[in-house]
C-alpha cells in the first residue's frame, strides 16, 4: 500500500486537475489555483504535479513538443490532439491486441500496456478552415 502525503498546496493542485476536462499544462494549474485565490509557487505547482504523477494519482501527457498536460482519469485511454489549436480529447477506444503483438514480435519487448496519441484537427478548427 502506497503512503500518500497530500499537503494542502497538492491536493489544491490535484482537484484542480481531478475537475478539468481539458487536460491542463502546469501553466494552466497554475492560473487556475490563482483564480482559486491561492498564492503558490510555480515551483510547488510543478513539485506537487511530480508527486502526484509518482504516486499514480494522475497522469502526465507527453504530446509531442508541446508542454506536459496532465489527466487525472487513469482508466486505460487514448488520446487525440489538434494539430492546429493543441486541444487535447479522450478516446475511449481499445488499443487492438494485434497491433501491440505485431510491435512485441518487432521489438522483442513483453508489452504490458500502451499509450496511443492520434493526431488531426478538431470539429472547431476544421469549421473554421471551410469558411
Amino acid at each position: 500500500m502506497r503512503t500518500l502525503n497530500l499537503t494542502i498546496q497538492r491536493q489544491a493542485v490535484y482537484d484542480v486537475v481531478r475537475h478539468s476536462e481539458d487536460h491542463p499544462t502546469a501553466a494552466d494549474v497554475m492560473n487556475r489555483l490563482v483564480e482559486q485565490g491561492y498564492n503558490l509557487a510555480y515551483g510547488t505547482v510543478y513539485n506537487s504535479l511530480r508527486y502526484l504523477t509518482d504516486k499514480e494519482l494522475i497522469r502526465e501527457l507527453k504530446l509531442g513538443e508541446t508542454a506536459s498536460r496532465y489527466d487525472a482519469r487513469m482508466d486505460d485511454h487514448q488520446h487525440i490532439m489538434c494539430e492546429v489549436c493543441g486541444k487535447v480529447d479522450e478516446v475511449m477506444t481499445e488499443v487492438p491486441s494485434a497491433w501491440m503483438q505485431q510491435v512485441a514480435e518487432e521489438t522483442g519487448y513483453a508489452i504490458d500496456h500502451a499509450h496511443v496519441v492520434f493526431g488531426g484537427v478538431c470539429g472547431e478548427c476544421k469549421n473554421k478552415r471551410i469558411k
